[in-house]
Parts: structure tokens; C-alpha cells; sequence
């Protein structure tokens, strides 16, 4: 079955003598968990499991080359040969399971960040930094042979530390790509103005890296798409640039994403961006190489896509990356005809760059276990030495999760839910626009209950009683939240509600269609979050007119750390949705909200048919409380303990689901 759907996907593929088992790359991406600058367990258990799972080639996150170029808490020391015998521990996980094992070396140059490096930014003219409001340092001759021999002497490190190759950043305008673009290059010696004096600097790093590590060592080059940016490179010089090198055979890969510092949500693009970005661009360079395999990057989530671009002949490799932090064994799952039981990547970008955007070491809001399999496990489930009866009450993220984790340790679940469908509000928010992939999530969850066995009772309403009577052996209650009653604004905490007495509803009724607003909506978002945003998307997509009052200086301000706070207040500036930013609601009656800054006290009115309430749910704890006075033992996980996002509902069901 796998042969006749991923025709090419699992092809062997030749990289510099050494075979790829298939073309599925993980790619390169920063987790951001080293400790004192040393890779560390969690590193060993979170690419082992992906090399266990089937993938061709792992690129481990990127290795500063010097001290300019540190970004992140998480990035590994520079210049230090004290990394040598850890990484060692990584690539023998990484060999050892039957993957390819290649390390990115990068340089960030004028895009530095001082907090973390303690040093200035080196890039080819001094100019700003679009990381922050910092300069960058003109480097000097001598300071541009220091970098190359930092990138020639962290190759070596690679080498001796066991990777089969390293792979060279000139993407997203980072140092090299600084150099190559005349825009952010305006140097008059022989590192600037011709295509040959503007390369010089990534040929001189591949080909002492060659010179060091030798003939059986594989060169990867990283470049990036950005055909919006009027100042970045356009395709055709990238291709006559890729050309140039490759003519001298210098690299043996080159891969293609999207985005750049001048536009950082094409990096990792959300749901909001269209799939396969990576494609055209990878396409372009295909058609001009001679030596070089290119691989294509960036939102190719699914294996079905991946096979789409190798057998259209735009790409020879694909990169997979947040598909396979979501689910590590996407590739091994595609290989056995299984496909239906990978867990698809939301591409909501919550736990892997929104924690990475905090500086902590990433994870996913769908698989807990990724970063934590040093210490849970992987995805891989031991079975229970006791198998019990074990009752969930909700079917909610956090009840799905406990429900099948329990499941596939070999314990009787039975999971009882009080609507007639799985999901709890999490289905609402895979109604709001292009947000589907929740409700795919949801199937497979509910196909794997099936595979597993789970008795699922829908439109059963669980009560104290019904759990002494089901006397199972453990009980875990699930029973999630529930919207607020009034509308109660973080920013004025002296009242429980809006004066004025108008009615008000929930985001929750309108995504439910148990309230249908009128055609003037005001949105009062007290979140910042896609509870707020998306329910006014949606609403003003089906023909509202539709204002966002906010007490944040913008609109999405929770969302800005998953890079998808402009892109989508472009699309609802494009459907005309009016924001009021850094303001409350102080009256509201049914037909005018009276609305004053935060900022001067200014006020004025907002003619409306209805007020939608967005903001923070409240603990549907009943069910455990009573539990609790009758002494009966049971568990709480997820929004029926606290109100939250979904990735923490699945990380308590999965923690439960490990500990019976």
C-alpha cells in the first residue's frame, strides 16, 4: 500500500557515498535545550525517537560558530571542543537507529541578540539589526577570516563528534546571505560588489570545510525563499548564486525554506499560510543544479505532500519538521501503509516556536512527549503490569489523551461524554477559519479509540453516582470549562460585569451556533488569543460587521508569540473588522457600547446588535468536588483544574495515562 501512495517518498536517495533509507529530512530548527551550552539527554531521547521513527536524515539544531552568533539560552557553546563527546551521545542515537546524521552551522550576523551573546552583531556593513533596535559591527578582513575558520573549526567538531556532514545557514538574511545580497553588502574590497567577490565568503567556508573533514563528509547549504521583500534576493539570482557554487561541486545539498528577518511568520508558517511553500523555490534551483540534491522545506506537513513535491520532480528531499514533532513516527506510519494513524501537525506553532520565542526548549501542543522522551518514553507506550478499569468522564482534549495513552497500555477504558460528539470546545475552535486541522485531529483521536477498543458513551452526563456504580478502578475526570457568566474585563477589576444590563454573549455560544448576533458585532477580546480573534474572523467572514475591542495595544497579542499575530490581522483588516485597541466597554445596553481608552479616558460609542465576550473559561470542577466529599479516589486533569490552552489538557492526560 505504502509503494503504491509514497511511490517516491521512499526511494533511497545517495548523499557523498552514504544512502538515505528514504527522502524524509528532519530538518534543522532550534529546540533550544542545552544546558551550560551542552547537549544534553533531552537532545539524545528527542532526535533518537525521530531516527526511530523512520526519518532518512536529522539535521540537529544549529551550532553557533561564534560568539556573535549566539541567539538563544539554548544554543550550544562556540568554539569549544568541550561539546565533542556529548554530541557524541547524539549521533550514535541517531546512527544507531538508521538515520543520517548532519549538523547546522549558523551565523546570524547584523541580526544578533546582545541579551544572549554578549556581544555585538558582525555582518558585512554595520547595519541594523531586525531582531531588535540594535547596530551591527562592520567587520573587519581579519574578522571575516575568524568567522570562516569558525564555521571550518565547528565542522571539524562535527566530524569528530560523529556526523555524517554539517549544514552550512545562508538563509532567512543571516551572515552569508548578508553577503550576498547587495542590499544589506555595500563593501568596496574584495568581500563586496561582484557575485564573485559577494560569494566568496560561503565558498571560502565549504571549501576549507572540505579541506578539513574530507572527501566522505556531506556539505548541506541552507537558503531561503522570500519573493515579497523587494530587497531580498529574487529566485533567479539565488539560482545563478546556487549555480555558481555548485559548479565547483562545494555542497551536496541545498535546502529551501521560506522567510526571512525581513518577514518572520513565512519561517514557520501557520495554518494562515498555504501548505508546500518551500516547493517553488526548490523547484527553480532543481531545474539548474547538476550536482547538488535540493530539498524543499517549509509547511510540507504531510507525507501525501511530501510525495506530491518529489513526484512533480520539483524537489529530490523533504524536510518534515513540525510533522514530525508532532508525531516522530510520521515516516516508519507512512512506510506501513499506515498514514491514517499519523498524528497531523496543526500547524499552530503554540509549544514548538511559541516556547522557543520565550527562550525555553520546545515541545508540541499534540505530542507532550516531544523534549520529555529522555524521560517519558518517546511516543512509544510500555504496557501496564497491572491492566485496570479505568473511566474517563469528558471527551475533551484532556479526556482523549487520557483515554488513549490508558488504551494503548493495555488497560479497559471506558470514556463517557456528555454531548454526542468528542471534542469539548476544542471542536469550536476548528470551526473558526482555516483552523480544520483541529477537527482532523479529533477524528483520528476518535480512530484510534475505536482501533483501541475504548468504550465511548456519548450524551452521558456523568453524576457522582454514576461513577460509584461503574466501579472501575481508576477514574479520571475531564470535564473541561465552561464560558464565564457576564463579562467580567481584566482591565477594570472593580466590576464583575458591564454596567448597563444589555445582554452578552459568549464566543462559545456563537462558534456552537446557540446564539446568532445580529449584523453589527462588537467583539470584546479580553484574551488577546484565536477564542477572541477567530470567533471574529469567522463572524465577520459569514457577513458581520464586525469591532474588536481589546485592552492590549493590538490585536492578537497572545498570537505574537506563535508568529501568527499579523498575518492574521491582515486577513481581518482585509474583511474590514475595526479595532479598538488599549480600551474597555463602560456601559453597554443592547445597542450602543460606550467604550473608553485605557490610555486618556476618551470615550465613544459603538452602535451594535450584539456584544460577543471572549475571555478566560471557568473550571467545570463539580464533578470532582463531589467526588472529593464522598472520598471516592479519582484524578482532575486538564480545564476542570484551571482553564487553559489545549496543550497543557493533553499534557495532563498523557501524565495520567503514563502513571496508572
Amino acid at each position: 500500500m505504502s509503494e503504491r501512495v509514497f511511490k517516491r517518498l521512499f526511494e533511497p536517495a545517495k548523499l557523498r557515498g552514504k544512502t538515505l533509507r528514504n527522502r524524509i529530512v528532519f530538518g534543522a530548527h532550534t529546540a533550544n535545550m542545552a544546558e551550560e551550552g551542552l547537549p544534553t539527554e533531552r537532545h539524545v531521547g528527542y532526535y533518537a525517537e525521530r531516527a526511530i521513527g523512520g526519518a532518512g536524515m536529522i539535521v540537529v539544531e544549529p551550532m553557533p560558530v561564534h560568539q556573535a552568533a549566539v541567539l538563544t539560552r539554548g544554543n550550544f557553546r562556540p568554539s569549544d571542543d568541550s561539546v565533542v563527546p556529548h554530541f557524541r551521545k547524539v549521533t550514535e542515537a541517531i546512527r544507531g537507529n538508521g538515520a543520517i546524521a548532519i549538523q547546522q552551522l549558523y551565523h546570524v550576523g547584523q541580526h544578533a541578540d546582545a541579551d544572549n551573546s554578549f556581544h555585538a552583531g558582525w555582518s558585512p556593513s554595520g547595519l541594523p539589526s531586525y531582531h531588535d533596535s540594535d547596530g551591527s559591527h562592520r567587520m573587519s578582513e581579519h574578522q571575516i577570516e575568524e568567522t570562516i575558520d569558525g564555521f571550518v573549526q565547528a565542522a571539524r567538531r562535527c566530524r569528530d563528534a560523529g556526523f555524517d556532514g554539517v549544514e552550512v545557514w545562508a538563509a532567512y538574511h543571516s551572515m552569508l546571505d548578508q553577503f550576498w545580497t547587495p542590499w544589506s553588502n555595500r563593501r568596496d574590497d574584495r568581500w563586496g560588489g561582484s557575485l564573485q567577490n559577494r560569494t566568496r565568503m560561503s565558498r571560502e567556508v565549504m571549501t576549507r570545510i572540505r579541506k578539513e573533514c574530507g572527501d566522505d563528509f556531506i556539505i548541506g547549504l541552507a537558503i531561503n525563499d522570500e519573493p515579497e521583500v523587494e530587497v531580498a534576493l529574487r529566485r533567479e539570482a539565488l539560482a545563478e548564486i546556487i549555480d555558481l557554487h555548485d559548479r565547483d561541486a562545494l555542497m551536496d545539498y541545498v535546502t529551501c525554506g521560506t522567510g526571512s528577518y525581513f518577514d518572520f511568520y513565512k519561517i514557520m508558517p501557520t495554518f494562515l499560510y498555504p501548505e508546500k511553500l518551500g516547493a517553488d523555490l526548490a523547484a527553480v534551483l532543481k531545474s539548474t543544479v547538476s550536482h547538488a540534491l535540493i530539498t524543499a522545506e517549509s509547511h510540507i506537513r504531510t507525507p501525501e505532500n511530501a510525495e506530491s513535491v518529489l513526484s512533480e520532480g520539483r524537489a529530490d528531499l523533504v524536510s518534515i519538521v513540525r510533522g514530525q514533532i508532532a508525531d516522530p513516527h510520521l515516516a516508519a506510519k507512512a512506510a506501513a501503509g499506515r498514514h491514517e494513524d499519523i498524528r497531523g501537525c496543526l500547524s499552530c506553532n503554540q509549544m514548538c516556536w511559541g516556547r522557543r520565542s520565550r527562550d525555553y526548549w520546545i515541545s508540541c501542543v499534540i505530542n507532550p512527549s516531544a523534549g520529555r522522551e529522555w524521560e517519558w518514553g518517546g511516543d512509544r507506550f510500555t504496557a501496564a503490569v497491572r491492566p485496570k478499569h479505568v473511566f474517563v468522564v469528558g471527551g475533551g482534549p484532556a479526556g482523549l489523551e487520557a483515554a488513549r495513552v490508558a488504551a494503548e497500555r493495555g488497560h479497559r477504558v471506558t470514556l463517557a461524554e456528555a454531548s454526542d460528539r468528542l471534542g469539548g470546545q476544542f471542536r469550536l475552535a476548528g470551526l473558526q477559519p482555516r483552523r480544520a486541522q483541529i477537527l482532523d485531529l479529533i477524528d483520528w483521536y476518535q480512530r484510534q479509540l475505536s482501533q483501541l477498543q475504548v468504550d465511548v458513551r456519548y450524551s452521558q452526563y456523568v453524576e457522582a453516582d454514576d461513577v460509584e456504580r461503574e466501579g472501575a478502578d481508576h477514574v479520571i475526570v475531564a470535564t473541561g470549562s465552561m464560558p464565564p457568566d457576564g463579562a467580567f474585563q481584566r482591565a477594570l477589576p472593580q466590576w464583575d460585569g458591564i454596567p448597563g444590563g444589555g445582554p452578552v454573549l459568549s464566543a462559545e455560544a456563537v462558534m456552537a451556533r446557540e446564539a446568532r448576533p445580529g449584523k453589527n458585532v462588537v467583539v470584546l477580546d479580553d484574551g488577546g488569543n484565536w477564542k477572541g480573534c477567530g470567533t471574529a474572523w469567522k463572524l465577520a467572514e459569514d457577513g458581520h460587521n464586525v469591532t474588536i475591542v481589546t485592552p492590549d495595544a493590538l490585536v492578537g497579542k497572545e498570537l505574537q508569540r506563535m508568529a501568527a499575530d499579523a498575518p492574521l490581522r491582515r486577513a481581518l483588516a482585509g474583511l474590514k473588522v475595526k479595532f479598538v485597541t488599549e480600551s474597555a466597554i463602560m456601559h453597554w445596553d443592547g445597542g450602543v457600547a460606550r467604550v473608553a481608552s485605557l490610555l486618556d479616558g476618551t470615550e465613544q460609542e459603538v452602535e451594535a446588535d450584539a456584544l460577543v465576550f471572549a475571555a478566560t473559561s471557568m473550571a467545570q470542577d463539580g464533578l470532582s468536588i463531589e467526588l472529593e466529599k464522598r472520598g471516592i479516589a479519582h484524578t482532575s486533569i486538564g480545564d476542570c483544574t484551571a482553564s487553559r490552552q489545549a496543550a497543557f489538557a493533553i499534557h495532563d492526560g498523557r501524565k495520567v495515562a503514563l502513571g496508572l
